[in-house]
C-alpha cells in the first residue's frame, strides 16, 4: 500500500524555474509546483510552498486521479526517497502529457 502525503497548509510562492527535468523555462503563478510541459516537479516542499523539505529529488508523474473537488490530481512520486504525493493539475498543464497515464 501507498502512503500519500496530503497536507491542507499552503504558503503561495511565485518563483519561475528551469525544469529540471525537460529544461523548459516555467513561470510560476504562486501555485505552480510542477512542469505544464513534462509533468515533473521538484521534492522541495513538506508543506505546499514552504520550500523546506531537505530531499530535493526529482517526482516523476505516475499516476492521474480526477477530483470532485480539485478536478484532476497527478500523483507524483520521488525518485530519492519515495515519497508520493498529490498535486492539482493546472489549467496550462499539456494534456496529451496528463492522457498517457
Amino acid at each position: 500500500m501507498i502512503n500519500i502525503i496530503k497536507s491542507k497548509k499552503f504558503i503561495r510562492c511565485r518563483e519561475n524555474f528551469i525544469c529540471a527535468h525537460c529544461g523548459a523555462k516555467v513561470k510560476g503563478k504562486g501555485y505552480t509546483n510542477h512542469c505544464p510541459i513534462c509533468l515533473w516537479s521538484k521534492h522541495v516542499d513538506i508543506n505546499p510552498g514552504d520550500r523546506q523539505h531537505k530531499c530535493r529529488g526529482l517526482m516523476e508523474p505516475t499516476g492521474l486521479e480526477l477530483s470532485s473537488k480539485k478536478g484532476y490530481v497527478i500523483l507524483h512520486k520521488c525518485q530519492k526517497c519515495k515519497e508520493v504525493k498529490q498535486n492539482k493539475a493546472a489549467q496550462d498543464d499539456k494534456l496529451e502529457t496528463i492522457s498517457v497515464f
